[in-house]
């Protein structure tokens, strides 16, 4: 096991300073992999945050027991993946942890706070609209009736994750307050008694427009996730519809596939 106990003299992060790193010399799966794995996953729990330095590859590479090209070739896999970036003059830095979401029915919020992404959210939007064709069409009422549009920008370490955008019957849930910035949406479903069964989704992708780009701080023009969600309770009824945009480069879909018997 080889500890990163010692101090670096070029200041890494105290999270880095605090975390034990075990490497399996016997282990066919080379050192590069092991440290890249162990550290990706200090950086997607939050251990690391961004901001946080790694040190240089000399004082790393004398504390954890490796040559200098195995900690290279590990931190630059964690570079390629957008995890890490090296800066002139500064070191190593966390940029951000990607998140990877199961393929389930389940709220973003939820799964951030489970994965230990510290999920924060801005309500941009909570207000009665007419139901559009789309909207109605979803939610099974008759298009121009009153619904509710909810639109929220969701971050993760103070970093935009995602756009979403929500429609519900009128009367199904109270809105009012401030409860969604501080929980999700299935969340307030569940405690208002309201139980979720299934959902039809489609995933897709696109170009982010001028004004996504700047809700989500990316460049115009950047890949974006998309996915359309129409939610049901345990009685058949529609109880949500969601249009949703995802930063590309810091959200995945994460699901297992079985062989039919």
């Amino acid at each position: 096991m080889a500890k990163t106990g010692d101090r670096a003299r070029t200041a890494p992060a105290p999270a880095l300073s605090s975390l034990d790193f075990t490497l399996d010399r016997g282990s066919p799966v080379p050192l590069y992999h092991q440290f890249a794995q162990q550290l990706e996953a200090a950086i997607e729990h939050g251990v690391l945050a961004p901001g946080d330095l790694l040190g240089n590859e000399v004082d790393l590479s004398v504390r954890l027991g490796l040559s200098r090209p195995t900690v290279r070739q590990a931190i630059q896999s964690l570079v390629d993946k957008g995890l890490l970036v090296r800066r002139r003059g500064v070191g190593t830095q966390v940029v951000h942890s990607q998140v990877k979401r199961p393929l389930e029915l389940s709220s973003l919020y939820d799964d951030l706070e489970a994965a230990g992404q510290g999920p924060t959210t801005q309500v941009v939007r909570n207000e009665a609209v007419p139901a559009s064709c789309d909207v109605a069409a979803a939610l099974g009422v008759a298009e121009g009736s009153e619904v509710t549009a909810l639109e929220r920008l969701r971050y993760t370490h103070g970093q935009p994750v995602a756009l979403l955008c929500n429609y519900l019957p009128a009367s199904l849930l109270d809105l009012a307050g401030t409860r969604l910035e501080s929980t999700g949406l299935y969340r307030m479903m569940r405690s208002a008694g309201i139980t979720l069964h299934s959902a039809r989704q489609r995933v897709g992708a696109r170009s982010a427009t001028a004004a996504e780009a700047a809700r989500l701080d990316e460049e115009e023009g950047a890949a974006l996730l998309t996915m359309q969600r129409t939610a049901y309770d345990d009685t058949g009824r529609p109880v949500e519809y969601g249009t949703h945009i995802y930063r590309a480069s810091r959200y995945t879909f994460d699901f297992q596939l079985l062989v039919r018997p």
